[in-house]
């Protein structure tokens, strides 16, 4: 587990080491323990190293038998063994026992199908000195990032972070709005767009080759959900633990200290449980809660540890957490309003005390149809067919006179909610309930000048391409897809890997083995969300596993009370960020709109804390990247 960078000048112009030494030192939070370097006429590779397999002698980059071609790699290859002992047999030499020559050696052998042959989570780049070309590519969803910028004079630059890419003198920081746009939806930025201009994200899945100051990409890897398998309930339960279980060691395997995020919900429990049989001593499991108990699942957390005998450790997020958001933003290098960053930056920091690998429950979700709005969703479908006349007659119009709540979350207010969005079609309406900023609150918050710069971009258009693609599956298949495509690599996954990398601690998601995710995209719907009960095959696989009490539950999600920590603790920052001059003076927004929200927010008129976050965490990063060059 590392980071790496790297950069190709075109033309043949010689590498500079000081610039590449200037990009290695950015990410030097993500591998404090050793650092490498490659230069070679035009074309410069450097890593920052957290030594987990091979501690003696993983030390990149690494080079193939003949020493033409040269690899940085971040990430880990679970099943590198295996491919060692095939590739010996073929005739290959090796010099380290690392995953890492395991890849290069995999190269040579199958060029870019190197990829279909890898299990684990990856982002490398291999310089090919006869070729004079450089390969780079991602893991199958995303889990470790690769961010690029192809200069007008065809020079390559990339890293694992922004500030690594940034710190090449080549790369400007123009913003681009059509980006921002996107994040005000989405709370972050979706693949391939960054908020600058000049670098892209490489999407999951895909592999980005240069030569000549070309560069191509392409689609290396996408789960199958029209091809299903025939398969009663009981096999289904049975193959889904044994290829967790299964997913479960091949990521226990290190050689430093292990543990696990316990969050309390059923993946992270499921996983701990297994870590538990797969193990000969108590596992170490890590939690984070609130003092407000409404958004704390600590409770489920314990009692979690307590069936399984696992080790118990628990820490309490408070408002003084405002301290870290500076550090956040440095992090994450680009606007993301993901307000569970904060826990999951700090859990990854009391773990990394203890640990130096952690596994978590991420991936379940978006597999098994863990979320409630995949109900919403298949119900929306089944509410469209009641004609339109009687739907607002005889249901619309007696809910919408319900009395509700803006500052609670209550069953009236959901399904209030529910019912705008249920009568437009798939992609605008999921679009709308995974909106900050709903698109109908967008004009009036819009300056006319920033608004008439984003005029051509649609935001949307993230999402209805996913659902266009999905063709003729069913809808719940459909959305899945779609998440596994946006909301896991561009929200979930660059949260855990960043606010983890932070602290030089590496996440492992056995959910996230593209085997498990393959099994699951062919599983008949009805067995992952059977008769509108989200989650129902793995809830059964968990009821093996884990108290009742923690399986059969409403979800919470990894929700954070900013609401009342702005009408509190908070207050006086938040106004003080958002209504300052320089934030009032950017020309984005109106600032009697920005006033209103944070006015009606903290007199508890309604509750604007998603978007108060929202453009409080874009206002640091623009303070830290655009205004301090």
């Amino acid at each position: 587990m590392c980071g790496i960078v790297g950069f190709v000048n075109n033309g043949g112009r010689a590498a500079g080491r000081e610039v590449l030494e200037a990009m290695n030192r950015a990410i030097i939070h993500r591998g404090p323990d050793e650092d490498g370097y490659y230069l070679h006429r035009n074309a410069a590779l450097a890593m920052r190293r957290l030594s987990i397999i091979d501690l003696a002698s993983g030390k990149q980059p690494i080079h193939n038998a003949d020493r033409t071609k040269w690899i940085v790699f971040n990430g880990e290859i679970y099943n590198y063994r295996e491919l060692r002992e095939g590739l010996e047999a073929r005739g290959h030499t090796f010099y380290t026992r690392s995953d890492t020559e395991a890849i290069i050696h995999l190269f040579d052998e199958y060029g870019e199908a190197c990829l279909d042959h890898l299990r684990g989570m990856f982002a490398f780049a291999i310089w090919d000195e006869t070729e004079r070309s450089l390969f780079v590519a991602r893991d199958r969803v995303g889990k470790k990032p690769l961010l690029y910028s192809h200069q007008p004079n065809g020079d390559l630059i990339f890293g694992s972070e922004f500030q690594a890419v940034l710190a090449h003198p080549s790369v400007t920081r123009e913003v681009d709005h059509g980006a921002i746009d996107s994040y005000l939806s989405y709370i972050c930025v979706p693949a391939p767009e960054t908020a600058f201009k000049q670098i892209r994200k490489l999407e999951p899945g895909h592999w980005l080759k240069w030569k000549d100051g070309r560069v191509e990409t392409r689609r290396y890897w996408l789960p199958d959900f029209s091809k299903k398998v025939k398969i009663t309930e009981a096999e289904a339960i049975d193959e889904t633990t044994r290829l967790l279980r299964e997913s479960t060691r091949l990521r226990m395997i290190s050689e430093v200290p292990l543990g696990a995020f316990l969050s309390g919900g059923v993946d992270s429990s499921i996983v701990v449980a297994l870590m538990a049989q797969e193990s000969s001593s108590p596992v170490k499991t890590f939690s984070i809660g609130f003092e407000e108990q409404d958004f704390s699942e600590l409770r489920y957390a314990r009692r979690v540890a307590e069936h399984v005998g696992a080790e118990y450790n628990e820490f309490i997020v408070r408002p003084d957490a405002v301290e870290v958001l500076p550090t956040l933003v440095e992090h994450y290098g680009e606007p993301f309003a993901d307000s569970s960053a904060l826990p999951t930056y700090y859990v990854s920091r009391e773990t990394r005390r203890h640990v130096t690998v952690a596994l978590n429950g991420d991936g379940g979700d978006e597999s098994f149809a863990g979320y409630e709005r995949y109900m919403a969703m298949e119900v929306a479908e089944l509410y469209r067919r009641i004609p339109r006349p009687l739907r607002r007659l005889a249901i619309e119009w007696p809910i919408n006179m319900l009395p509700s709540s803006e500052l609670r979350k209550t069953r009236v207010r959901d399904v209030q909610r529910f019912l705008i969005s249920a009568n437009e079609g798939r992609g605008e309406r999921y679009f709308r309930w995974m909106s900050a900023f709903k698109p109908a609150a967008k004009p009036a918050l819009y300056t006319a000048a920033f608004a008439a710069e984003v005029a051509g971009h649609r935001a949307s258009d993230v999402l209805d391409r996913w659902f266009a693609r999905a063709g003729g599956l069913g809808m719940l298949d459909a959305t899945l897809l779609t998440d596994q495509m946006t909301y896991l690599p561009n929200d979930l996954l660059p949260k855990v890997d960043i606010a983890s990398m932070a602290n030089a601690l590496e996440a492992r998601s056995p959910f996230l083995d593209h085997k498990v995710i393959e099994f699951a995209a062919g599983l008949p719907e009805g067995l992952k969300m059977n008769r509108f009960r989200p989650k129902y095959l793995l809830k059964k696989v968990a009821a093996r596993l884990v108290p009742p009490e923690v399986v059969y539950r409403r979800k919470m999600g990894f929700g954070v009370p900013i609401g009342k920590w702005f009408r509190g603790e908070m207050s006086g920052f938040v106004s003080d960020i958002l209504l300052s001059r320089a934030s009032l003076g950017r020309g984005l927004f109106e600032p009697a709109e920005i006033r209103r929200y944070v006015e009606q927010h903290i007199r508890g008129e309604f509750d604007h804390a998603t978007q108060l976050w929202t453009l409080l965490m874009l206002e640091l990063w623009y303070r830290r990247f655009i205004d301090q060059k």
